[in-house]
């Protein structure tokens, strides 16, 4: 059975840990991926959305 998983906002601080990286790593892959991020609603100092937690999960291979 293939399960869909649900995505939480969380902080960068948070997703950086899930991920197993520092913040400024962290901090670096969000730079790069600005544009991807923005089109799903990403704002600088604001939680993370669900969408934008989702597609970093996804393209980072982060376990949530």
């Amino acid at each position: 059975m293939n399960e869909e998983k649900k995505y939480f906002s969380m902080t960068r601080q948070q997703l950086a840990q899930r991920a197993g990286v520092c913040l400024a790593t962290f901090n670096k892959w969000l730079k790069h991926d600005l544009p991807a991020l923005k089109e799903r609603g990403y704002q600088p100092r604001s939680l993370l959305n669900p969408s934008v937690v989702k597609y970093l999960c996804e393209k980072y291979c982060i376990d949530v």
